[in-house]
C-alpha cells in the first residue's frame, strides 16, 4: 500500500501537532501512567487491533482504564455501568485522556487527528461495500461521527451492549463516516478538531 507523501497538507499538519502535543503533553501522560499503576494492576496501555487506511491492521494505543484482562472476561463494547472498568478508568474515558497514547499512532502514520473511527476488525467484516469506503482514509482520534456519539455507551443496553452497537450505533456512525470521506476537506478537519476541543466545554 503506498502512503500519501509526507508533505500533504494533512499529514504535514498530523506529523506537526503530534510532535508539539506529545512534548506538550509527556507531565500529563506520566501522571496518567503513575496514577494507572497505583490504581489497579496490570498494564499502563491497552493495545487494540484496529483496522486502518487500505483495510491494514494496526496496533491503536489505549491508556488501560478496565481490569487486567477485561477483554477475555466479558464482550467487546462496554455500557456505561460495566463493572470492568477501573475507578481511575471512568474518569480517563470521561475526560478522554486515555486516548491520549493516539498521538503516537498520529505520529507514526497509522492513524490522523480527524477521520473515521478505526473499528475491530470483527465489525469491520460486517461492512457492506458503501461502507467500507471508510477504510480509504486514515482512521481518525476524533472525527464527524465521534461529535455525535460522544458518549455512546449510554446509547447501549447494560444486557447485550454489543448486539446494540451492532444493530443500531455502528450503521448510523458508518453512514456519518462515509459522508466525511466522501466530502473532507483540509479545512473541515480544523472545525472538526476545534469543536472537538470545546465539546467539553458544552
Amino acid at each position: 500500500m503506498r502512503v500519501k507523501g509526507f508533505f500533504d497538507p494533512k499529514r504535514l499538519f498530523d506529523v506537526v501537532l503530534a510532535a508539539i502535543l506529545l512534548i506538550v503533553l509527556a507531565p500529563v501522560q506520566a501522571a496518567v501512567a503513575v496514577a494507572i499503576r497505583r490504581d489497579s494492576p496490570g498494564p499502563i496501555f491497552y493495545r487494540a487491533t484496529r483496522v486502518g487506511m487500505g483495510e491494514q491492521a494496526f496496533t491503536m494505543l489505549k491508556f488501560r482504564t478496565m481490569v487486567a484482562g477485561a477483554p477475555q472476561s466479558g464482550p467487546r463494547i462496554t455500557g456505561r455501568n460495566d463493572a470492568r472498568i477501573t475507578r481511575l478508568g471512568r474518569f480517563l474515558r470521561d475526560s478522554r485522556l486515555d486516548e491520549l497514547p493516539q498521538l503516537w499512532n498520529v505520529l507514526n502514520g497509522s492513524m490522523s487527528f480527524v477521520g473515521p473511527r478505526p473499528e475491530d476488525p470483527r465489525f469491520v467484516e460486517l461492512y457492506d461495500p458503501l461502507q467500507r469506503t471508510v477504510l480509504t482514509v486514515r482512521p481518525g482520534i476524533t472525527g464527524r461521527a465521534q461529535l455525535v456519539f460522544r458518549d455512546e455507551s449510554r446509547l447501549m443496553g447494560e444486557d447485550d451492549p454489543e448486539s446494540d452497537y451492532v444493530e443500531r450505533v455502528l450503521p448510523q456512525k458508518l453512514a456519518i463516516d462515509v459522508g466525511y470521506v466522501q466530502q473532507h476537506s483540509f479545512c473541515g478537519d480544523i472545525s472538526i478538531l476545534v469543536r472537538t476541543i470545546v465539546a467539553p466545554f458544552h
